[in-house]
C-alpha cells in the first residue's frame, strides 16, 4: 500500500472515528471518559467533555468532504483542523482523573496521531 493510499484509507477512518466520538460524547459523556480510562468526571468536567461533541462531528464532516470530493482545498483544511488538536490531548493527560493503567499514553499516541495526519493530509493537499 502506496502512502497516499493509507491516507485516504485513514481519512475514512477518522469519518467512523469522529462520528462515533462525537456521537458518543454528546449522548454518554460519563460512560465515554470512563472507556478511555477517565474517572468518574464531576458535572462540570462531564458537561465540558459533552461540549466537545460538536467539535468532533464537525471534524467527521470534514473528513467525509475530503473524501468525497477530495481538492487540495480539503486535504489542507484537514491538515489545519488536526493540527488544532496536537497538544490538547497531551496538556489533557495531565489531569489526575485518568487513572487507568495506559490511559495517558494514550492520549500521547493520539498527539502523535494527529501530527501523522497533519503531515499526511497537507501532503495530499500538494499531490494535484
Amino acid at each position: 500500500m502506496d502512502a497516499e493510499r493509507a491516507l485516504r484509507l485513514t481519512n475514512r477512518n477518522m469519518i467512523a472515528f469522529d462520528l462515533a466520538l462525537g456521537s458518543a460524547a454528546v449522548l454518554a459523556p460519563t460512560a465515554t471518559l470512563r472507556t478511555i480510562g477517565h474517572d468518574r468526571p464531576s458535572p462540570d468536567a462531564e458537561h465540558l467533555f459533552r461540549r466537545c461533541g460538536p467539535i468532533w462531528l464537525t471534524f467527521a464532516v470534514a473528513h467525509a468532504v475530503a473524501a468525497r470530493r477530495g481538492s487540495p482545498e480539503d486535504w489542507w483544511a484537514l491538515a489545519w483542523l488536526r493540527a488544532t488538536e496536537l497538544a490538547t490531548d497531551v496538556l489533557w493527560s495531565r489531569s489526575p482523573a485518568f487513572s487507568r493503567p495506559g490511559a495517558r499514553q494514550g492520549l500521547w499516541l493520539a498527539g502523535a496521531a494527529n501530527l501523522a495526519m497533519t503531515l499526511g493530509f497537507g501532503w495530499l493537499a500538494t499531490r494535484r
